[in-house]
């Protein structure tokens, strides 16, 4: 089962000082409306050929537009055997519902 986090949780988290590892797994295109202040980027596709970038040693958070990607993702995750992977329900369009900030970044 997907462990996930609201966006309000997230936030107070975050405010707290937690240690997580927040990735974006949208597209370049996507991104381009913005993310979530100091969120890595990693393109859904990217994830089994880029997996050894993930810290073992912290909760990883994956965020996509609305939740969904990001779920699966999770789950593939979750497969492969990380155990520290948290979905954030609602996606991107949750965190900004939520009123929390949504900075502007380039692609990389």
């Amino acid at each position: 089962m997907v462990k996930e986090i609201d966006s309000a949780s997230l936030q107070q988290r975050m405010a707290a000082g937690a240690d997580v590892h927040l990735i974006d797994i949208r597209t370049p295109g996507e991104i381009a409306g913005g993310v979530i202040q100091d969120a890595a980027l990693m393109p859904m596709h990217l994830i089994p050929s880029r997996m050894g970038e993930l810290p073992q040693d912290k909760e990883v958070i994956l965020y996509c537009r609305s939740g969904v990607r990001s779920y699966h993702a999770c789950a593939y995750l979750m497969e492969q055997g990380f155990n520290n992977v948290t979905n954030l329900r609602g996606g991107i369009i949750g965190w900004a519902r939520g009123g929390f900030e949504v900075v502007r970044r380039m692609a990389a």
